[in-house]
């Protein structure tokens, strides 16, 4: 009597894989994927790097600010100085006692006015002592009695021959003709005090002592 066959499908059956229970979840293994994934991109770095360079650049910016604003005040501000004219120093002379002292006194203050080489005239006034310097002829009358009329025109004379200013300098004034004609021709008139400070009479050398020679040393 023949062996009864094994059946087919009981031999088939362990060589296959179980399948999925439906019922079960499938998303079981998704966090673990889902996490490994996650730290591939720190965030922590994008954080850092924002706030460090956000820092840097509003640190910069800043500290630059006040950096270009302090360079560019003083900058402007030293500028003006060194525009500034220098500063005339007073005039000081000699008290005059004698016809030499206010030859003296004429002298220095000649000097203070700005004209240079003063000495003594090569020709000599009618009346009191001559100065010359270069561009200059000064008159210095020590006399007791005010200067004339004639004093004056001969001193412009003077100066028109040799191209040169006339001043004249007094002790005792001027009569009152010798001051319109000399207010006339231009020629300035100073009265010399016993301190030996000449002081301006007319217009003309009251212009003359505000402004100087204009060959003031600096």
């Amino acid at each position: 009597m023949p062996r009864p066959e094994a059946s087919t499908t009981a031999d088939a059956t362990p060589h296959l894989r179980p399948t999925a229970d439906p019922h079960k979840p499938a998303t079981a293994d998704a966090p673990t994927a889902t996490g490994d994934t996650t730290p591939a991109a720190p965030p922590t770095g994008t954080g850092d790097a924002t706030s460090a360079h956000t820092s840097a650049a509003a640190g910069d910016t800043t500290a630059a600010t006040p950096a270009t604003t302090g360079d560019a005040t003083p900058a402007h501000t030293s500028a003006a100085p060194a525009d500034a004219a220098p500063a005339q120093p007073p005039f000081r002379s000699v008290t005059i006692r004698t016809a030499l002292d206010a030859v003296t006194a004429t002298a220095l203050y000649l000097r203070w006015l700005g004209y240079r080489g003063v000495r003594r005239a090569d020709q000599r006034p009618p009346s009191g002592i001559g100065l010359a310097a270069r561009g200059v002829v000064a008159q210095v009358d020590p006399a007791v009695r005010p200067a004339g009329l004639r004093d004056v025109e001969c001193l412009w004379l003077t100066a028109m021959t040799e191209s040169a200013d006339g001043l004249y300098f007094s002790l005792a004034g001027y009569a009152d003709d010798a001051r319109a004609r000399a207010d006339a021709l231009g020629v300035p008139l100073f009265v010399l005090d016993l301190t030996g400070t000449p002081r301006p009479v007319n217009a003309p050398a009251e212009t003359l002592a505000a402004a100087g020679s204009g060959k003031r040393a600096p």
